[in-house]
């Protein structure tokens, strides 16, 4: 496949329609492999990557000081490479102990910015996301701090996860009236089995040419059929793992359902799920970009085979029919 590009929302910045995601590097996988995971994700034209200072050990065994390994290994392994990419982390979640060690408050922002900067072993992040809402901290303060760092060189765009419409709604309205750099990214959950943002971020993004870029299209591996009901799932996956969100996703959905309804569309192209159900993503122009996990580089070359193709209407009609059946959406 040849890799595309699309703008992030109203910028002139081009991202390739698919990230890596690297919540895996120093977490699940080791320098190594996380190497060859980014060797294979460049070597297919992907530019963007997407990280966390959160990302790490920590996330797994409940402790907040073992952060940043993600950072760390990506500052190494980048080397001679910066260039070539568009870098992208975020800040938000406890990343220690001390009472200000999370949040979006001007102190916070800027001591992650700081530690983010040492562990990437950059000058600058491309795109400095926020991780979520902060209801503690004004969001005049954070995004004051926000475009006094835009404006320092320390970052070149401004870009909010897991925000709902109403909230990136006001954080515009506040940059506007401010005159800040405002939001020009969101990043959702968005896949087959989570598509809670088509009902108000949608229209909101399409109104305003807000880039999306969207984590867990596969929705966390099950869009890869791995995950079977009533059997145990295989060693080191993620389910075995224990994620909550993963298991959140199979109690709550009818996940199981939707794999096997959907899995005769994918084999009419001779696909896999995974394919099917990346290029479903894909197919929605308001998409700008689908962050892809990967502990293997072989998931990226897998993933990514038919990743410029376009689902058709009559397909994208008949997903719609089989998630409304199933009472996915209304």
């Amino acid at each position: 496949m040849d890799m595309l590009y699309r703008k992030l929302g109203r910028t002139g910045l081009k991202v390739s329609e698919v990230s890596l995601g690297t919540m895996a590097f120093g977490r699940w996988i080791d320098e190594t492999t996380s190497t060859a995971v980014l060797d294979q994700a460049l070597e297919a034209g992907i530019n963007v990557i997407d990280t966390a200072d959160v990302y790490g050990r920590g996330m797994d065994v409940g402790d907040p000081n073992l952060t940043g390994e993600s950072e760390a290994i990506l500052g190494r392994i980048l080397k001679g490479k910066r260039n070539d990419i568009v870098l992208a982390t975020k800040a938000l979640a406890r990343v220690g102990t001390g009472v200000n060690d999370a949040g979006l408050s001007r102190y916070h922002i800027y001591r992650a910015i700081e530690n983010s900067l040492r562990r990437l072993q950059t000058d600058y992040i491309d795109l400095y996301q926020v991780h979520g809402f902060d209801s503690e901290t004004p969001i005049e303060e954070t995004l004051g701090a926000l475009d006094d760092l835009v404006k320092a060189g320390k970052i070149r765009y401004i870009g909010c996860s897991n925000y709902a419409a109403w909230q990136l709604a006001k954080a515009h309205g506040v940059s506007a009236l401010h005159k800040l750099n405002r939001f020009e990214s969101v990043q959702p959950e968005y896949s087959l089995i989570s598509r809670d943002m088509e009902r108000e971020l949608v229209p909101f993004v399409e109104s305003e040419k807000v880039g999306v870029i969207v984590y867990s299209p596969l929705g966390r591996g099950i869009l890869t059929g791995k995950y079977k009901q009533g059997e145990q799932p295989q060693e080191g996956s993620r389910l075995a793992a224990g994620e909550k969100p993963l298991e959140q996703l199979l109690t709550s959905n009818p996940a199981y359902e939707l794999v096997e309804a959907i899995r005769p569309l994918a084999e009419a192209r001779g696909w896999t799920l995974a394919q099917f159900s990346l290029a479903w993503v894909l197919s929605h122009t308001y998409v700008s970009s689908a962050i892809l996990g990967a502990s293997k580089p072989e998931q990226i070359r897998d993933a990514l085979q038919f990743a410029d193709q376009r689902l058709s209407n009559v397909e994208l009609t008949t997903v719609d029919t089989i998630s409304r059946k199933i009472k996915l959406i209304s």
